[in-house]
């Protein structure tokens, strides 16, 4: 048999591509698209709302700017097929007593989907996100409280929930670096312990790493992504801080130890 050198130049080169894949990348670049356009809305509105009315109705109203602004993000991101939402079991929690609402934290669109449910409540965030020129005008109008300094945000938090506000915060501290929960921080326990209210535990589950600690904003996931949210145990307010830190991560884990989230820290999706 003849030897071509050549032959493999002769052959067509056969490249796999999967043929949704552009589709789903124009979806993400859209919905990041319409993110920024939101936020800058937002923006605008926050800065005459917060220097015209009192505080205490530009926070209302600014939280209500929020969940509107949020659910019609959410919206949109369904309709165009990037996203499936279940979040109906948050709904029971709307006109609740106050309590903390502690999730999961498995991507970045946590807080959008349980704030776009919970009209009047409070958010803890990273102080750079509340010092941001993209959020940071929206979080300060909603009255949201920085993470830093401690004694500070304990006092804000304490304060928004003897005033019946909800106070979700994400006892992880940060996005879920370990399946299927990451360590938790004591903040959750000190600042229900000091407010004497319940926290109110919530299991976000996905099955996608999209957003999630370690995703790149250039990887494009497979389309659509599910999100499903489910309420777990109220737990009364804790007495010993130390004690329910340890009995909330071990219920976490069990809870999540069978549930659809993916494996962390997450991997770039296949090509």
């Amino acid at each position: 048999m003849d030897y071509k050198p050549h032959a493999l130049l002769e052959e067509p080169l056969k490249i796999h591509v999967r043929p949704t894949h552009l589709h789903e990348s124009l979806r993400m670049y859209l919905g990041y698209l319409v993110l920024g356009l939101i936020c800058l809305s937002v923006t605008l509105l926050a800065f005459p709302m917060r220097g015209l009315l009192p505080r205490a109705l530009s926070k209302r109203l600014g939280r209500r700017l929020v969940t509107h602004t949020t659910r019609a993000y959410l919206h949109f991101l369904t309709r165009m097929g990037a996203c499936r939402f279940d979040l109906s079991a948050l709904d029971v929690l709307r006109d609740g007593p106050a309590m903390v609402i502690a999730p999961n934290h498995p991507c970045l669109l946590d807080a959008v989907m349980i704030l776009s449910r919970l009209p009047g409540a409070a958010c803890i965030m990273k102080a750079e996100l509340v010092n941001s020129v993209f959020f940071g005008a929206g979080a300060r109008l909603a009255g949201y409280i920085r993470n830093t300094p401690l004694r500070t945000m304990v006092q804000l938090g304490v304060d928004d929930l003897t005033h019946g506000s909800h106070l979700l915060l994400f006892p992880e501290g940060t996005r879920t670096t370990r399946f299927p929960v990451g360590a938790m921080q004591g903040t959750t326990g000190l600042i229900a312990k000091k407010a004497g209210v319940p926290v109110q535990t919530v299991f976000i589950e996905t099955d996608s790493g999209f957003l999630g600690k370690g995703w790149s904003l250039l990887w494009t996931p497979r389309m659509p992504i599910t999100y499903r949210v489910r309420l777990g145990k109220r737990f009364d307010p804790p007495r010993d801080t130390a004690q329910f830190v340890c009995e909330l991560e071990h219920y976490f884990q069990s809870e999540l130890a069978h549930a659809q989230v993916p494996d962390f820290p997450v991997k770039a999706p296949p090509a």
